[in-house]
């Protein structure tokens, strides 16, 4: 299988500034409470509940900007971004304020450091990308917060330390760290701390390297809080956080003539709750749920979970867009979500045959399918989202648009991610793509959708109603109507 040859330039400079800028333009998602449960309200036409709350964004676009990644905390509190230049920018979530009560909930810049450099791979003459594939945060243990970050080889384990406190009155050190002249050393006194401006410390605890020979897709830590798996096109690899010289090949799919390859790895998740459960998905559109407490390779899974092809609508772009581009367990355990090119689908580990839950993201590009393959869209690969109580599914698409599906109602909206619309605490108008026919006034023909302007990751808080939207180069942040008017 040959590896991917990127000749873009290389970007070279750590020291070119971010330029994160915050504003208080982000949106969010209204709720109300009705006989004791949570029920999702505001998606008619009349009635729109997304309201922007803030909007973070970098300079004008350049291919180094471009967001790649997107994940929250397991608090919420902090926001991580990975972007193809290598680096991964940190936000934190503001306190809440009694005199700011238009502000709550913001998140602004909380660390930015470069994780990944571009590398040369001289024996196969390989160019190895900075850019940042997928973060993944580790539970908090103590003060300190630790994240995995990976590009296509080299998986990096980060800790992230807050110091505010300086030790001064060394006896064998001048103010400037060096050591002293030990025959000037007269008496003796005892070291104090003073305070000091808070300053954010980012150094890396561990590297993996070596593990994979294609490109790493995906990370997923355990919830044993201990191993953590990596998977790329044709392997995953189950690695202990604390040994970075090994680790233990638990799939393979690649086949003893490389001409007889028909499918390969896509993405991979640990279940919430069983550290012996983890899935992973297919370019073939199957999913494959394996167990690690019946073998040590994992090549014969417990549960396969397909759904047959209709044969009336087989077509030359059937694979393609069958393929998942991304698994994700409810945090329950009991659900997972997948995403291929057209739709999101939500399958029952206890059903294999069928998904119990398929909705349409844009069914409206079928008939497009030829002019999105000659330009390379049809591979674009969109990610998906749970919010915190498994009623909502989330995913992006294209246009700066971005889908929303309460499980409950079987409502539907689309929601558009874009500056245009972005005003202080502006209400999100739900757009429509008009196929033919009469248009409304604020429908957009599917001929005018701008396919370069695309929504590939998003992010949910776990347990608060904020999501987070990567557009490009830009980062939006939508909050929950009701919650920011209460405070």
């Amino acid at each position: 299988m040959g590896e991917d040859t990127d000749t873009r330039k290389i970007n070279h400079s750590f020291l070119r500034d971010h330029n994160y800028v915050t504003e208080a333009t982000a949106g969010a998602l209204r709720r109300e409470e009705r006989h004791g449960k949570r029920r999702w309200v505001g998606w008619e036409k009349h009635d729109p509940s997304l309201l922007y709350r803030q909007s973070l964004w970098g300079r004008e676009q350049e291919n180094a900007d471009i967001i790649s990644t997107v994940e929250f905390n397991h608090t919420g509190e902090l926001l991580a971004t990975g972007d193809k230049g290598g680096r991964v920018v940190i936000f934190q979530r503001e306190p809440e304020s009694k005199n700011e009560p238009y502000n709550q909930g913001e998140y602004n810049v909380y660390s930015t450091f470069q994780s990944h450099e571009p590398e040369f791979d001289y024996l196969k003459s390989l160019e190895i990308e900075e850019k940042i594939n997928k973060i993944k945060w580790l539970p908090q243990q103590n003060a300190a917060h630790s994240l995995l970050s990976t590009n296509d080889k080299t998986i990096k384990l980060w800790k992230i330390t807050e110091r505010d406190k300086r030790p001064e009155g060394y006896n064998l050190k001048d103010e400037e760290g060096k050591l002293k002249d030990l025959s000037t050393v007269t008496s003796l006194q005892v070291p104090v701390l003073k305070p000091m401006d808070l300053m954010v410390e980012v150094t890396p605890r561990r590297i993996f390297a070596n593990g994979h020979t294609y490109h790493v897709n995906s990370i997923s830590v355990n919830s044993d809080c201990e191993t953590y798996m990596s998977a790329d096109d044709l392997r995953i690899n189950l690695w202990h956080l604390a040994i970075t010289d090994r680790s233990f090949n638990i799939v393979d799919i690649k086949p003893a003539n490389m001409e007889d390859l028909t499918e390969v790895i896509t993405a991979s998740e640990f279940h919430p709750h069983h550290c012996n459960l983890f899935v992973y998905s297919s370019s073939k559109g199957s999913l494959r749920l394996c167990d690690m407490r019946a073998s040590a390779l994992c090549d014969k899974h417990s549960k396969l979970y397909e759904e047959p092809e209709d044969p009336s609508n087989r077509s030359f772009f059937s694979e393609i867009i069958s393929s998942v581009s991304d698994v994700k367990f409810s945090h329950s355990g009991r659900y997972m979500l997948t995403r291929d090119y057209l739709t999101v689908k939500v399958w029952d580990l206890n059903m294999e045959t069928k998904p119990v839950e398929t909705y349409q993201v844009h069914d409206y590009l079928r008939s497009k399918l030829c002019s999105l393959y000659e330009n390379d869209c049809i591979f674009d690969k969109f990610e998906c989202a749970w919010n915190g109580s498994d009623s909502v599914i989330m995913t992006g698409a294209y246009n700066n648009f971005f889908r929303m599906f309460d499980r409950n109602t079987k409502r539907d909206v689309t929601l558009e991610a874009s500056r245009e619309s972005s005003k202080p605490r502006a209400i999100l108008k739900p757009r429509r793509v008009c196929v033919g026919g009469k248009r409304r006034k604020d429908d957009i023909s599917v001929d005018s959708l701008d396919f370069t302007k695309k929504i590939l990751h998003t992010a949910w808080h776990p347990t608060e109603n904020i999501i987070a939207i990567a557009a490009t180069n830009n980062l939006y942040i939508f909050q929950d109507k009701v919650n920011s008017e209460m405070h």
